[in-house]
């Protein structure tokens, strides 16, 4: 029976595609469907894109390959992984802070994932092609209706669970080795119909005329940061958790990193050509922020040929992105916990999805609370995981740093090199820059209630990781020194 314990905590992917599928699976989500489309409208298309581009090469892809190659040189979930390489027992703290921080995202993102549930439902219902639409006065309905916007929720937190129960092979990569390719498939066919609107050619001249003023906007690239570390899911601990499970002969944690981020971006990209035509071609604005997706679209279809096929390739794959996304988040605690806990892998499905569920019905029934936790933890506690992450693989690796991690992880058996400048950026050009994005939201929202929940967030969750891993670690090593005779 341990045997078959130790098995189960510690599947291994069935192949290398089902291994990268989950990586583009769980980055590839509502940021990239929802998010970069309007994100981009509102900052001008091509400057935003071409910044975007920039930070994607120096931050996201040698900070992905990092975190995977952690991963797999640690072998274990979030908080094993810290205890691999931490210098005190406090210092595995900084594992509960990618937890913690990753909950939390979370249990505001669930929400936004049954959202698309409802619209990907109501797409195969026909109702957006229907008499007599009224695609605000749905969405105002929608949100407004707790029984529908906490159903949602509940429908979409009980999926998560049923899939994560069946575990890494039978449930997580079954599921991503066809969602992705079918969400791929589904932008390629809107993006094909919407390059033949007339005024198709206007969408695509924003999307990549390049406003070089814009540029030179600290805002632009702000954004653009943020964009980056939503989209990618960088210091999520979900690269960690995910190249965990990856064989130790694997040369993958390279071609992890930028796989991931080329296809990412590539998906994002996909959205934008399939969003943009449209846009322009029915005379919408293209910076009418969060609501482009659920209002500005939807009146659309009815006017297109063939509108409510459109309806149903767009919001199936937006429902297939997103939930992919939840999937994996979600893993990163389930592993975590099934292996710090005496629980057994399906109790904690059931525990960790049970929380996530609890969590969230405050921004299930409210949009105040959802934009308040996002404004927290998407800006100061996702730096602040990423931090964490990116800190124990430069600082907390011995003397060596992350350059015992390149040799070791990184070139061993790889067909391409990662060259000594990897680690400089890793321990010093990542840290900064996540330091200036906290210090810009700060300064930006100086005194405002958000601001005052960010900085508690962004100080007060290491205090605490720190103190109960003190303590819990405490209690560890007795039990270790006992086994070790």
């Amino acid at each position: 029976m341990p045997d078959q314990d130790v098995e189960l905590s510690r599947a291994q992917w069935g192949s290398r595609f089902g291994f990268l599928m989950a990586m583009l699976g769980a980055m590839v989500g509502a940021g990239n469907i929802w998010r970069f489309p309007y994100v981009t409208g509102e900052n001008g298309g091509g400057a935003f894109l071409l910044a975007y581009f920039v930070l994607l090469l120096v931050l996201a892809i040698p900070g992905l390959i990092a975190e995977v190659a952690f991963g797999r040189y640690a072998g274990k979930g979030v908080i094993g992984a810290f205890r691999e390489v931490a210098s005190s027992r406090g210092m595995v703290g900084l594992g509960v802070v990618v937890l913690v921080v990753n909950v939390a995202l979370m249990s505001y993102y669930a929400p936004v994932v049954g959202w698309t549930l409802y619209y990907a439902v109501h797409s195969l219902l026909f109702t957006f092609t229907s008499a007599g639409f009224a695609p605000e006065a749905f969405w105002e309905g929608f949100r407004a209706s707790g029984v529908w916007s906490i159903g949602s929720h509940t429908a979409v937190m009980a999926l998560v669970a049923a899939i994560l129960y069946l575990g890494i092979r039978r449930g997580v990569e079954r599921l991503v080795i066809y969602a992705v390719p079918g969400l791929v498939l589904a932008l390629v066919a809107i993006m094909i119909r919407a390059l033949t609107l007339p005024g198709a050619a206007e969408g695509l001249a924003f999307t990549f005329g390049i406003e070089w003023g814009k540029l030179g906007l600290g805002q632009t690239w702000i954004t653009a940061l943020g964009q980056v570390l939503f989209s990618t899911g960088l210091g999520w601990g979900i690269a960690l958790t995910v190249g965990s499970y990856l064989p130790d002969y694997d040369d993958i944690p390279i071609g992890g990193g930028v796989f991931t981020v080329i296809g990412n971006s590539s998906i994002g990209i996909l959205a934008a050509f399939a969003i943009f035509p449209i846009v322009f071609a029915f005379d919408l604005d293209p910076g009418s922020g969060a609501s482009l997706t659920f209002v500005s679209l939807p009146q659309v279809f009815p006017q297109m040929a063939g509108g409510a096929l459109w309806a149903i390739l767009f919001f199936l794959g937006f429902f297939l992105a997103a939930f992919t996304s939840a999937i994996l988040i979600t893993e990163v605690s389930v592993t975590t916990l099934s292996e710090e806990t005496r629980l057994t892998r399906e109790q904690t499905v059931i525990g960790v999805c049970g929380v996530i569920w609890l969590l969230g019905l405050g921004s299930a029934y409210s949009p105040g609370v959802l934009n308040f936790l996002d404004f927290v933890f998407g800006n100061f506690g996702l730096p602040l995981s990423t931090l964490a992450i990116i800190g124990a693989i430069g600082w907390s690796m011995g003397h060596l740093g992350p350059e015992k991690l390149r040799v070791l992880e990184i070139n061993r058996n790889a067909g391409l090199y990662v060259g000594s400048i990897w680690g400089p950026v890793v321990q010093y050009v990542i840290p900064l820059v996540m330091l200036l994005i906290v210090a810009n939201y700060a300064w930006a929202n100086f005194g405002t209630p958000e601001m005052i929940g960010g900085i508690a967030v962004f100080f007060g969750i290491p205090v605490l990781g720190y103190a109960l891993m003190a303590s819990l670690e405490g209690r560890r090593d007795p039990i270790a020194r006992d086994e070790t005779r």
